[in-house]
């Protein structure tokens, strides 16, 4: 009797990974995109998140300067084009911590790069008997070099630039 459940079980297990991979596939890969340049007189920053799988699958907003600038997913990676000028780097968290943010000044023409990472033990309690309790992720945002940035943002998909509107200041259009 267990091995047909167990049977029962693998096609709506496969079902879901095929569900799950097929969410990336919908997204185009970030490398298609590394080599193009910022638009004219502008600068561009990255912004990556790794998919490690003991990261936490929070999707905290990304901001410049306070205003938000996009969603940072496990795996993705996106970019803004800005103004020339010094940026300060934030990410929504749960947690508080030091060196949750970065600061970062561009020029015209300028690549740079910021990967966000997640600590999703930082608050974690409850539980007890069955229940699995809580953890609530701490999200940080840091400066990376081109040489760590760039293959790391080669391996992931692009998320978000495609729905960038003109509403927001960072987004020229």
């Amino acid at each position: 009797m267990r091995i047909r459940s167990l049977f029962r079980v693998l096609p709506a297990a496969h079902g879901l990974s095929l569900f799950t991979s097929g969410a990336q596939a919908a997204y185009p890969p970030a490398s298609q995109y590394l080599q193009s340049p910022p638009a004219p007189n502008q600068a561009r920053i990255w912004f990556y998140r790794d998919a490690n799988p003991y990261d936490g699958t929070g999707t905290p907003y990304v901001r410049l300067n306070g205003t938000v600038v996009g969603v940072s997913e496990l795996g993705a990676a996106f970019f803004v084009d800005v103004p020339p000028g010094h940026y300060h780097l934030t990410v929504d968290s749960y947690g508080m911590d030091y060196n949750q943010t970065s600061d970062i000044a561009v020029g015209p023409g300028q690549v740079a790069f910021a990967k966000v990472l997640s600590n999703q033990n930082w608050f974690y309690g409850g539980g007890g008997g069955r229940s699995p309790g809580y953890k609530y992720d701490t999200f940080y945002v840091w400066t990376m070099p081109p040489e760590a940035a760039v293959p790391a943002i080669a391996q992931s998909y692009l998320y978000g630039n495609a729905t960038q509107t003109s509403g927001s200041p960072y987004f020229p259009r």
